[in-house]
């Protein structure tokens, strides 16, 4: 075994699990680091505390005046929690956090030290972050970035740092992040869906968005992931032959959690609750070392944040227990990757859940409305959702028979679609009051009864709705779940608007009374969308091919699945819902497409590093070793040899052909590489990248993983699969 591999599992056998001291009860400690309604009682004035509250429920202007009120006590607090610096904390198009820490240390005129933060400093900032991406909206020598704070996403500790949720755009205003059109999206929702919402209870002034994500990650120990220049640099493994066992007896799918795994989470569930993030669910997922978290559903730009700040705080904890977080999609061939499930939903101001079945059939013809809705927008945009979930990562992941396929389709389950069939059949125009009782009675008034036996869920499908909500299955376990929230919230918000137009024209035109017009309009929208209903098994071939004659799309790579970003039909719906702008959706249209290639890129660089550095030099020493002994029987039984060394030679020839299929395929894979990088074009590179770079991924690895058996283990350079999966 080699030396790096042989200290780094000594040491595990020397770990021991790290605990916190104290079980502290989550309750007691939940949201102690957030700047929430609590702390702003006692920090701030009443008028302070109104304004900054009435910007949040009524989207109102905060003055200077107040602003400044606001950041005395927002930095009084912080003082008080231990807080030393303050940062303005944005989400640039990486997919990940940013932010840059500025000292509350200051001195007067006089020279006199002080601390001091004001309203200018809480509501916009300019920390200029050229370097972020832009997809051509602004240039690096010139253009301004600005933050903008965010009060609906409420202000915490993290550290000694005071962090500010805000935007981040351009000097002409153009979103340059992932939470501008994200609240931009929400806010045509709570539009849409109250103007919706007051054909059955006109007392409903506000509708919001609901999130519950579910994260999926691995764990693998410190040291050997050190040892692995592919886990360190690209964050998965680029090779490595499967172990003899994986996940082919699930006995580690809610099994029992190991216990410096336990260590891990106790000490991160508990940042999580003075962070103010519901954690409420853990549990060991399907492959080995492999976990989940899963937290209260919150509204969504909220929900997104905590994600985002979790991901940061997982990854910082678990290196305090010496583990490395994979976060990527897919770590390791051969076993299940990771996803971050979307548990979407609609709720009123008053808590209402408008994706669950009520007691009456007018609450239940409600509900019908969301949700006959819903499976519309899919329906027109599924291309549009399958790109917002697009990356290399995710690649490897959709369609593997492990998570939703590449094709976007909605399951409803047997009962439901029973429930739509009835009401496809509704005669079309006015209802008889007979016809009116007998549907609202017989079809809507027994969905409550419906859904008790409807608790199945098709894990296959990227939409299926699971008793209240819609779970949205398909986003990348890496990603910054806002994209894809944006995509959904505002193709639901435009199809809302075209419900209500429709509904409106029957009752002013036609004379229809309000149920009948709402019940006409589901009708035709359950025919127009039955193509995206889908029941069975999605990863059948048989699917696919059913898919293709619906008409449904199968993108199965990234620069494919993101063409329809740059179409008259998204731009038009982004620039009509007020969410994006075309400037702003070709932007992220190169940006992603920019990210994809840099990332293939990086990959390729590092795999024909690993491969001609590490893999090469150590099968040609120990073919060294077989050619002595080969010779050294030569010496014994001299023209006979042949026959007894028979294996040896075999096994040097096998190990010859190896290293020279690696050598040629890593050589031609640097030629795509050279061809690729003088594109110019973005969607072109990328699709360089795509389908001539990349499909030497596989050839590589194939000839690496068979020299990993053929190899003698005390001299194999990388940490293997059953180190990594099965040491803890």
């Amino acid at each position: 075994m080699s030396s790096i591999r042989f200290k780094a599992l000594q040491e595990i056998y020397n770990k021991k699990p790290h605990f916190v001291d104290k079980i502290e009860r989550r309750s007691k400690i939940f949201a102690e680091n957030v700047f929430n309604e609590t702390s702003m009682r006692q920090f701030m004035s009443e008028a302070a505390y109104k304004n900054i509250k009435d910007a949040v429920t009524l989207g109102k202007k905060i003055d200077r005046k107040q602003a400044d009120h606001i950041a005395v006590g927002m930095k009084n607090w912080a003082i008080s929690k231990g807080a030393t610096h303050y940062t303005h904390w944005f989400q640039p198009l990486t997919g990940s956090t940013a932010e840059k820490h500025d000292a509350f240390f200051s001195l007067t005129e006089e020279g006199i030290p002080v601390e001091r933060f004001d309203g200018s400093q809480l509501v916009q900032q300019e920390p200029d972050a050229s370097s972020f991406p832009s997809g051509g909206i602004r240039n690096t020598f010139e253009a301004r970035g600005y933050t903008a704070w965010d009060p609906s996403s409420p202000a915490f500790v993290y550290g000694s740092t005071l962090c500010i949720p805000t935007i981040f755009v351009s000097y002409t205003g153009e979103a340059l992040d992932t939470k501008t059109p994200l609240l931009r999206a929400l806010s045509a929702i709570d539009s849409a869906a109250t103007e919706v919402v007051k054909y059955f209870d006109k007392n409903v002034t506000k509708v919001n968005a609901t999130l519950g994500w579910e994260q999926e990650f691995f764990l693998v120990d410190k040291g050997l992931a050190y040892s692995r220049p592919d886990i360190l640099m690209a964050g998965r493994t680029m090779l490595g032959h499967a172990p003899a066992k994986g996940q082919q007896l699930d006995d580690h799918y809610f099994g029992s959690i190991p216990s410096r795994v336990i260590g891990f989470l106790r000490e991160l569930e508990i940042e999580c609750m003075r962070l103010g993030i519901p954690v409420k669910t853990r549990h060991n997922e399907v492959a080995p070392n492999q976990f989940e978290l899963a937290p209260i559903h919150e509204e969504a730009n909220l929900a997104v944040d905590h994600n985002s700040l979790i991901m940061d705080v997982m990854d910082k904890t678990a290196d305090k227990h010496q583990f490395k977080i994979l976060f990527h999609e897919k770590p390791f061939a051969g076993i299940n990757g990771s996803g971050k499930h979307n548990n979407w939903s609609l709720t009123t101001g008053a808590g209402v859940n408008l994706l669950s079945p009520g007691t009456t059939p007018m609450k239940n013809l409600q509900f019908l409305t969301f949700f006959i809705n819903t499976i519309k927008a899919v329906h027109e945009n599924e291309e549009l959702l399958r790109a917002s979930v697009a990356s290399a990562g995710n690649d490897h992941r959709l369609g593997a028979n492990e998570a939703p396929p590449a094709i976007i389709s909605v399951f409803i389950g047997e009962q439901l679609t029973k429930v739509l069939d009835e009401l496809e059949g509704v005669s079309k125009g006015k209802l008889s009051p007979q016809e009116k009782t007998a549907l609202k009675l017989n079809v809507v008034g027994k969905i409550p009864d419906v859904l008790l036996d409807n608790t199945d869920r098709n894990r296959t499908s990227a939409f299926a709705f699971t008793g209240n909500k819609f779970e949205f299955r398909a986003v990348g376990s890496k990603a910054n779940c806002g994209s894809a929230m944006t995509v959904l919230n505002t193709i639901v918000a435009k199809q809302l608007q075209n419900f209500k137009k429709e509904v409106d024209a029957l009752i002013d035109k036609k004379g229809l009374k309000k149920d009948e017009a709402v019940f006409n309009v589901l009708r035709e929208y359950i025919k127009a969308s039955k193509k995206i209903r889908f029941e069975g098994d999605g990863y059948s071939i048989d699917w696919e091919n059913e898919a293709k004659r619906r008409g449904i799309s199968n993108y199965k790579n990234t620069p494919d699945a993101l063409k329809v970003m740059k179409s008259k039909k998204a731009i038009a719906l982004f620039e009509e819902t007020g969410v994006m702008n075309e400037a702003e959706l070709r932007a992220r249209f190169e940006i992603e497409l920019e990210e994809y290639a840099k990332k293939i890129q990086i990959e390729s660089r590092i795999l024909g590093d690993i491969a001609n550095n590490h893999v090469v030099p150590t099968a040609i020493r120990y073919q060294n070793l077989l050619i002595k002994n080969v010779q050294g029987l030569k010496d014994i039984f001299g023209a006979t040899f042949r026959t007894v060394g028979a294996e040896q030679l075999d096994l040097i020839e096998q190990i010859a052909n190896h290293i020279a299929m690696i050598k040629k395929k890593s050589d031609l894979m640097r030629n795509e590489r050279k061809k690729a990088n003088g594109i110019s074009d973005a969607h072109k590179l990328a699709e360089a990248y795509c389908y001539r770079v990349k499909p030497y991924f596989e050839d590589i690895r194939y000839h690496c993983d068979k020299l990993e058996l053929l190899v003698e283990d005390d001299i194999w350079p990388l940490t293997k699969y059953r180190e990594l999966l099965f040491m803890r």
